[in-house]
């Protein structure tokens, strides 16, 4: 899912550099274990594994509205979304000792990054008074799963930072602020029409 890991000694190394040694298949899943990039081994079921399946799920659903959407706009939209969950994924899958050698972290800077990107849109989009049945079309139904289950991971992120097993907030923050800009997004390429279908099916 991510373009860089942490080797088992604790050296950043690039996914790219590693192509021609990896394969999908490792065998070291086989007993229910995992291994973090930071090279420790936990259960899949743990916390951990929990958060950035549900994040690994969202990436797959943006890619889902992507390959519907005939919109050029909204494919590079949702693909630099997919590149920034990458980001957020690699550090959920790090050990503390070792997020400090990510090459990229999730920040402030990032968080009014997608500040902005939101604020244009929902700028733009005539207000919404009334509650949403999702479905307006195939594009919009993916960006309203994508919303719903990055609101699971988001949950699941509060999870591991009251546990003590990941420290920077601004993850959650920022994907508070994705899930209210998947909504948007999928307001918009629903269209005024179908906002108006859906008041009128209460």
């Amino acid at each position: 899912m991510v373009a860089q890991a942490i080797d088992r000694r604790g050296t950043l190394r690039n996914a790219t550099a590693m192509k021609n040694t990896f394969s999908i298949t490792t065998r070291t899943g086989d007993k229910g274990t995992t291994h973090l990039f930071s090279g420790e081994t936990i259960s899949k079921h743990s916390q951990q594994t929990d958060a950035y399946g549900d994040l690994d799920e969202v990436v797959s659903l943006l890619g889902m509205a992507r390959a519907a959407s005939e919109r050029a706009a909204l494919q590079e939209t949702l693909i630099s979304l997919q590149r920034r969950l990458f980001v957020v994924g690699t550090e959920l899958a790090t050990s503390l000792g070792h997020v400090q050698q990510l090459a990229q972290r999730v920040d402030a800077a990032m968080v009014a990054e997608l500040d902005r990107e939101r604020d244009a849109l929902e700028e733009r989009l005539p207000p919404v008074t009334d509650f949403i049945l999702p479905g307006g079309t195939e594009v919009a139904a993916h960006l309203d799963l994508a919303r719903a289950v990055t609101r699971r991971c988001e949950r699941k992120v509060v999870g591991l930072l009251e546990a003590g097993l990941v420290e920077n907030a601004d993850i959650v923050v920022w994907l508070n602020r994705l899930s209210d800009y998947l909504w948007l997004l999928a307001r918009e390429e629903e269209g005024e029409a179908v906002l108006m279908k859906n008041a009128s099916m209460r």
